[in-house]
């Protein structure tokens, strides 16, 4: 049935807290994932749906968790797939529905099959109706399809939902501030990631492919019980450090290039989001070291603007200022730094944001405006600070020695009631910290 790490009384606070925001009369219905094939007879490994798993902390497939405030036979209630003993010989024992109740807290629990006899009774006579609308068109018409069901019953005097609402403002509001428990398990894949990135620089060589730097942050991840990714590894030399979705990993690794190196573990469903830039034969470069250090520079100012009170954009204005002034003071750009930020000139070598909400999923949910206005930064609160340079290798304007250098450091902040604790600062990024570490590697 799996290992919970967030306790079950969490589980059942945010059920409380959502029962609470839908509020009497209403009714929500969240489906979970269904497994994907990857090909023939093989599937791919499943992971289950964030905001589904946030409420109920069932990781089974094909799962449909309901919730009716006020509901006198209970509020929660779970449809799931009976206990089956072949799939207990062939893959793995579920919960079934006895363990529904008495593990995963649900108030009632029936079979998945019969959901389609059941759901439209509990559909009747409530107003408004929630659903992660768009996330699974066919469970959308699902719904569609049983709410039609109720309103024909109309002239009984019985009345279906006559609003459709996207639980995702209510839901993932709740989600963008982390409790205690959560920033323990970001905590713990931070960890694993940190050291599968050190890891990485001290197998770095010349001549090595991508794929194998890889396969040691896998094997690092998997044998520290990191089952999953958070997402497909980035592990890009040279050029390839330029394209920001990189995830061939198969060119061999030049000496002389820098390596960059975008991975993450997820940790009982809690991303970690890691990238460090270093170079490939262990030594900067001259014209490396000045990027680099720019972008670091950069980094450290936009983490500094993290801290209750500043809003989501303070980071990011503080990195575009630092990187500006520096490409300036390097003769990539030319003219009036202020001039040259308000017209975007920036935008070439650097073109995406400085960061991202971080939580269940890599790009986590959460709004980052309210009301048109970018909103301020609260404690619980997790991003990434990650800026970055990218000098294309036919970008004629800029001088050669500068061409095809691509550089991102990006680490996992929290916004603490005082500032912000970098979760991932254990990862090497200073210059002198990541030479000594790779030397130390070739010479023990």
């Amino acid at each position: 049935m799996g290992q919970q790490n967030i306790s079950a009384t969490e589980f059942a606070k945010r059920r409380k807290q959502f029962l609470r925001l839908l509020g009497a009369g209403n009714i929500a219905v969240i489906p979970g994932a269904s497994i994907q094939h990857r090909n023939r007879d093989v599937e791919y490994l499943f992971r289950q749906n964030s905001d589904f798993y946030y409420l109920t902390g069932f990781d089974e497939a094909d799962a449909v968790a309901v919730f009716v405030p006020g509901r006198e036979q209970g509020e929660y209630i779970l449809f799931c797939n009976e206990y089956d003993e072949q799939t207990a010989l062939w893959v793995v024992a579920n919960a079934g529905i006895d363990n529904a109740m008495s593990v995963f807290g649900a108030d009632d629990a029936f079979p998945i099959d019969d959901i389609d006899d059941i759901l439209p009774g509990l559909l009747e006579n409530n107003n408004k109706l929630y659903f992660p609308m768009g996330m699974n068109p066919a469970f959308d018409q699902q719904l569609m399809d049983w709410s039609q069901q109720v309103r024909s019953k109309s002239r009984a005097g019985v009345t279906g939902p006559a609003e459709f609402i996207s639980t995702d403002h209510l839901l993932h509001e709740m989600r963008l501030i982390k409790s205690s428990q959560e920033i323990k398990q970001m905590k713990k894949a931070a960890k694993i990631s940190v050291v599968a990135h050190k890891k990485a620089m001290q197998v770095c060589k010349p001549a090595m492919y991508e794929y194998e730097v890889d396969a040691t942050l896998k094997h690092h991840f998997i044998s520290n019980g990191a089952q999953q990714e958070a997402y497909p590894a980035i592990v890009g030399g040279g050029v390839n450090g330029c394209i920001l979705h990189y995830v061939q990993n198969n060119a061999q690794l030049n000496d002389g290039e820098l390596l960059l190196i975008d991975a993450g573990c997820e940790w009982e469903k809690y991303a970690s989001d890691i990238t460090r830039t270093f170079p490939i034969n262990g030594v900067f470069s001259e014209e490396q070291k000045a990027l680099y250090q720019l972008v670091l520079d950069s980094q450290y100012a936009a983490i500094e603007q993290v801290k209750p009170g500043n809003h989501w954009n303070d980071p990011h204005e503080a990195a575009v200022k630092v990187l500006t002034k520096g490409l300036v003071k390097l003769g990539i750009l030319n003219g009036r730094v202020p001039t040259l930020i308000k017209n975007e000139a920036y935008k070439p070598y650097y073109m995406h944001r400085t960061g991202h909400w971080l939580g269940m999923d890599v790009h986590d949910v959460g709004d980052y405006k309210i009301d048109k206005q970018w909103r301020l930064l609260e404690p619980g609160m997790v991003l990434t600070v990650e800026p970055g340079l990218y000098i294309q290798p036919n970008a004629k304007e800029v001088d050669k020695k500068w061409r095809g250098i691509g550089i991102r450091i990006e680490d996992d902040v929290l916004v603490t009631k005082k500032g912000h604790e970098v979760l991932t600062d254990g990862a090497p990024k200073e210059v002198n910290d990541i030479e000594s570490l790779m030397e130390k590697a070739r010479v023990g």
